[in-house]
């Protein structure tokens, strides 16, 4: 199942994992159109809410609901060690399609209230949430160690493209056709996505199963502690943590908030400046990609990680919009360090036997977005969003500085070979 060539530096290979490896071929295209209903509603569900309410902290509980369930990450990530994967995706990705299908129809009847909004986008994030640890580990067992960081940052490409073309598509739809008609292309979308997954049932081998008579509780238990113990690995994981505190907030919830208040922006606006932020995020994956198997990634993480923060800080002290935009166009880039990269250094400092478990962790770490969405917020109510966006962002950057000093193995991750943190 791991037959792509290895991944070697050049733009040429930057497609390196998806030659002549189907499996994963199919994935990367099943999750294209996974995101790409992701990021739809994203920008539909999240202007309906403040459409319905006009309260920055309404569209921040709204937000809190549709993540909430990924405080269930470390669960999940049993399942994806427990459960055949491709099963697993299969029936996250049918729930999937029913939540959002439901949504759609109220949206479609004028039935949708807001508190039809937040349950259904709880419904949705309990779709989700088994989803995530289930499709990295499956990357890592179709394309193998070397390919990694190629396969996931071809994944973020996947995402990236998705994140241009779903919040233009969903913006401009809301103009013409109105917020329903939106919601029903990422039904549509959810469908491609499970049809696409259906074929990989068929010739794998068996994932590695934990040992018979294990309980949950024990399971979960057992993989939080092998994590503690390693200190790459937590040092990756507490970097999730604090970016899902601080900065990934900000773009979930207060995005139509800025567009709207400090920029004057319509909701096709919203999205062009959305796409701008997918276009900047593409273009980090794809040079990631194009690097192959490179030396020094975990320096390219952390770097890569303040420059992002240091970005936001920027955007949230700039009322212009061209600058805006091209703040926004780097704030994608710089993101691609981050997005890329978490999962790739999670699982290359982890043993196989709980990559599942150690990305339910890592889907726990960004399950406090939910409860940082509020409590900034709440700030925001007070102080604006651009006060708010502003502190955060230096937070997050004073965050990385301390790490850099304490944990320096982390920066200097694969500049000798990966085994020499």
């Amino acid at each position: 199942m791991s037959g792509a060539p290895v991944a070697r530096p050049g733009f040429g290979a930057a497609l390196s994992s998806l030659r002549g490896n189907r499996p994963f071929q199919l994935l990367w295209f099943s999750n294209l159109f996974f995101f790409g209903g992701v990021w739809t509603q994203t920008l539909v569900l999240g202007w309906l809410a403040y459409e319905l309410t006009g309260s920055e902290f309404l569209v921040a509980l709204y937000t809190a609901a549709r993540l909430a369930p990924l405080l269930l990450g470390p669960f999940a990530g049993v399942l994806a060690d427990a459960i055949d994967r491709v099963r697993l995706l299969l029936l996250a990705c049918g729930w999937a399609t029913a939540a959002v299908a439901i949504v759609a129809l109220l949206a479609s009847t004028g039935h949708l209230s807001y508190a039809a909004l937040v349950i259904g986008g709880l419904a949705i994030g309990l779709a989700q949430s088994p989803s995530q640890p289930a499709r990295a580990a499956l990357v890592l067992e179709l394309v193998g160690r070397r390919n990694l960081s190629n396969a996931n940052a071809l994944n973020s490409i996947a995402m990236n493209m998705t994140q241009v073309i779903g919040p233009a598509l969903g913006g401009g739809m809301i103009a013409v056709l109105g917020a329903p008609a939106a919601i029903w292309i990422s039904t549509l979308w959810y469908l491609v996505s499970f049809a696409l997954l259906l074929p990989l049932r068929r010739g794998r081998s068996a994932q590695t199963a934990p040992r018979q008579g294990a309980s949950v509780l024990r399971m979960v238990t057992s993989g939080i502690g092998s994590i503690l113990a390693n200190r790459l690995a937590l040092a990756v994981l507490l970097v999730t943590l604090a970016a899902n505190t601080l900065l990934w907030p900000i773009f979930q919830s207060f995005m139509p908030v800025f567009a709207d208040s400090q920029l004057g922006l319509d909701a096709a606006g919203l999205g062009a400046l959305l796409t701008c932020a997918g276009l900047g995020g593409l273009v980090g994956s794809f040079i990631i990609a194009g690097l192959g198997d490179f030396r020094g990634k975990g320096a390219m993480f952390v770097l890569g990680t303040l420059a992002w923060a240091l970005a936001w800080a920027a955007f949230a002290l700039t009322e212009k919009i061209g600058p805006a935009f091209v703040l926004m166009a780097l704030i994608g880039l710089f993101s691609a360090a981050f997005g890329v990269l978490q999962t790739t250094l999670l699982l290359m400092t982890t043993e196989p036997e709980i990559h599942g478990r150690a990305l339910g962790v890592q889907e726990l770490a960004i399950g406090i977005m939910p409860v940082s969405a509020l409590v900034l917020g709440q700030v925001a109510e007070h102080v604006g969003v651009g006060a708010t966006t502003f502190g955060a962002a230096l937070l997050m950057a004073a965050f990385l500085v301390v790490l850099m000093l304490r944990v320096p193995g982390l920066l200097r991750f694969g500049i000798r070979g990966d085994a020499e943190g």
